[in-house]
């Protein structure tokens, strides 16, 4: 399986936005309306054994509802979309630093991988993925007598 990288835009910034943290503390970045929340993509473990893989991915947060799974031109497609109520009338925020959560995570599947078979469990935030392997073809031996 292919592993696609993720990289956050704002690795030029980081080493000036820990020195102006570390002097004036993290309430400044706060007041001005950065926080130091970054959008992560869902870790994952991904194991090979004899018969299948097995993905991991860790979703924590999300329902079995807002998953989706879907396998296109041998590319495995996770993703994820999670909307948050707006609040009642004669409420406020005093934070708000989640309203929509969303991922995608996309692999390429190796040859022989059989994906009408694959099975996925969601349990306590981590979303299993079984994908098991082709069984290889043995050529038929025949053995012919002598006469």
């Amino acid at each position: 399986m292919t592993i696609v990288k993720y990289r956050p835009q704002d690795r030029l910034m980081s080493p000036f936005n820990e020195l102006v943290n570390e002097f004036f503390g993290r309430d400044l970045s706060q007041f001005l309306g950065s926080d130091d929340t970054r959008n992560t993509l869902p870790s994952v473990n991904i194991v090979e054994r004899n018969k299948d893989y097995k993905l991991d991915l860790l979703a924590p947060g999300f329902g079995k509802k807002d998953l989706k799974v879907n396998v296109e031109n041998n590319v495995l497609t996770i993703s994820a979309e999670k909307k948050v109520e707006d609040l009642k009338e004669n409420e406020r925020f005093t934070r708000r630093e989640f309203a929509h959560r969303s991922f995608t995570r996309s692999f390429r599947l190796p040859e022989g991988v059989e994906h009408e078979h694959i099975k996925a469990e969601y349990n306590d935030g981590v979303l299993s993925l079984m994908i098991p392997k082709v069984e290889e073809v043995k050529p038929a031996t025949k053995e012919i007598s002598i006469q």
